[in-house]
């Protein structure tokens, strides 16, 4: 299996670390990724930069779509707009599982992706997500079938182990909790 982070101008440094090292961990190839190719891409409220090691593919098995970090609510649905024109493109050719951290499934939802979906994202976006159409899901990971969401930026790490368990195993996914010392929190929603 190969994973793919994808990142854009103004990403949320916590929303793809936590799953990109959680992925790592239990063995599933790793990349963090742009669409226009391999760059320095800057966080949001400059926090850091992260390179891209190589462009979006389409072909790939998993594609994590972070959230964005500003102050205020309309700095972030600027960066998640812009993100959404650069990102939504590319995700429309991907038949691969997308999961999303926090602002990632309102991303989703500017780009017109996920309309009549059920998602999840930070408590405070969640009537945004309904003012796009999705079914919004008060709990922490929601699984829809080949969309996954992860509500707040806290939740990327509990994303990534449930990805683990869900696509290998429950015991790839119990080592990867060991080794980082973490217990999952809040409740697995599945459409299922």
């Amino acid at each position: 299996m190969k994973a793919q982070v994808v990142l854009f101008d103004g990403f949320d440094p916590l929303d793809v670390i936590g799953p990109y090292e959680t992925l790592t961990a239990g063995g599933i190839q790793t990349e963090l990724v742009a669409v226009e190719g391999p760059h320095e891409v800057p966080a949001g409220l400059n926090l850091l930069s992260l390179r891209a090691t190589a462009a979006f593919d389409p072909g790939t098995d998993l594609v994590v779509v972070p959230g964005a970090a500003a102050l205020q609510d309309e700095e972030v649905f600027a960066l998640l707009s812009a993100g959404a024109a650069t990102v939504g493109p590319a995700l429309r050719e991907t038949s691969a599982l997308i999961a999303t951290v926090c602002g990632g499934s309102l991303l989703l939802g500017i780009a017109g992706l996920i309309k009549g979906r059920n998602a999840t994202t930070n408590h405070l976006g969640l009537h945004a997500l309904e003012s796009m159409g999705v079914n919004p899901v008060r709990a922490r990971i929601v699984d829809d079938g080949d969309l996954v969401s992860a509500a707040g930026v806290t939740s990327g790490v509990d994303l990534g182990l449930y990805l683990l368990e869900r696509e290998i195993g429950a015991q790839q996914a119990l080592q990867v909790e060991t080794l980082f010392a973490h217990e999952r929190r809040g409740t697995v929603w599945s459409a299922a």
